[in-house]
């Protein structure tokens, strides 16, 4: 797919285009040569307004954390362009990557192995703030650093304690802390509160969105909970097997899903209405997500879709924006609209 997804008249912050992101596989230990690859990301496009929130959902293995990584440059595309703020990432480029990673940051899903042990909070914080020489001196970084604290909801009391005196929630706080640290334009949001406690990821998402009013910070937020995402992010793109399935804004995606597995991943998310719950028709995939070394011909999803026909095992289908700023990937589905030009 090389057609950009999600595009806008406004000018985007992040603009992915057809990005792919193979691992190789060797065979034995000295065996420099691939014998085969996984095919995490296999060929994905958008773009993420300056201020929004994008959700990635999808199931476990369709790619979702390989996406934000590969954005930030914590992994060389095997092909592909990535753009944030008009800068290309591009791990081979020293000066590039030193410009990216003050202006792109990432908050982790663990906080407890994404932390340093053997660093104290003043350290991990204060990092970024050092190496991209952001305070005048060490009395001035310390000064940043209690700032960042108060702001994310710690006290600057905490300076000198190491990562295992603190919560689950607390911790995920610090890793916020050091994110927001060398004033970032553009964060990846690894599944954030997947670790957590429930009665602590409700803080942790109000937080997120109060720093985003704040400092208009655009996020890329990864996550399961499709509750969660419809009330943090602005659209919402459905991943499977290294492909986007589908992208549109939360409540036409959430209240006019039109690909197969989107049906199927919202007839899953719990509601609070009995009576509507017990008439409410859930959609069950037959099977597991096929193994993306060697992914299905044709559509990925043909193997588990409900609605398949013998072209789709056979034919890719073609990425299609079927109303405005809604972007399916499916045979069946029919546009609403005829595109200009």
């Amino acid at each position: 797919m090389t057609e950009t997804q999600g595009a806008s008249d406004n000018s985007p912050l992040v603009v992915v285009d057809n990005l792919f992101m193979h691992f190789p596989i060797n065979k034995g230990i000295f065996m420099k040569r691939a014998v085969s690859h996984v095919r995490a990301v296999d060929g994905v496009s958008f773009q993420i307004r300056q201020g929004e929130t994008l959700g990635v959902v999808g199931e476990s293995g369709s790619g979702k954390t390989t996406l934000g990584r590969t954005i930030l440059g914590l992994y060389k595309a095997t092909s592909g362009q990535i753009e944030i703020g008009g800068i290309k990432v591009d791990p081979a480029s020293r000066h590039q990557m030193k410009e990216i990673r003050r202006g792109s940051q990432m908050i982790f899903q663990d906080p407890f192995s994404s932390l340093n042990p053997r660093w104290m909070v003043s350290s991990i914080v204060g990092e970024p703030i050092r190496v991209h020489k952001l305070s005048k001196d060490r009395k001035d970084r310390e000064k940043k650093v209690s700032e960042l604290l108060e702001l994310v909801g710690l006290s600057s009391f905490y300076l000198n304690r190491f990562p295992n005196e603190f919560s689950g929630g607390q911790r995920q706080r610090i890793g916020i802390a050091r994110a927001l640290a060398s004033n970032p334009k553009f964060v990846v949001c690894d599944e954030p509160i997947a670790a957590l406690d429930v009665s602590i990821q409700a803080q942790i998402v109000n937080l997120l969105e109060d720093l985003q009013d704040e400092f208009g910070i655009t996020y890329l937020f990864i996550a399961h909970d499709l509750s969660m995402v419809r009330h943090i992010c602005d659209r919402v793109a459905v991943m499977y097997l290294g492909l986007l399935m589908e992208l549109a804004g939360k409540d036409e995606l959430y209240e006019n899903p039109q690909h197969p597995y989107t049906k199927s991943l919202l007839s899953a998310v719990p509601i609070p209405d009995p009576i509507a719950t017990r008439d409410r028709k859930r959609i069950v995939l037959i099977g597991d997500i096929p193994s993306p070394i060697n992914p299905p011909s044709g559509c990925r999803f043909h193997t588990r879709c409900p609605i398949a026909k013998e072209h789709c095992a056979l034919v890719e289908p073609a990425w299609r924006e079927i109303k405005p700023d809604h972007w399916v990937y499916c045979h069946e589905v029919e546009p609403k609209y005829i595109p200009k030009g």
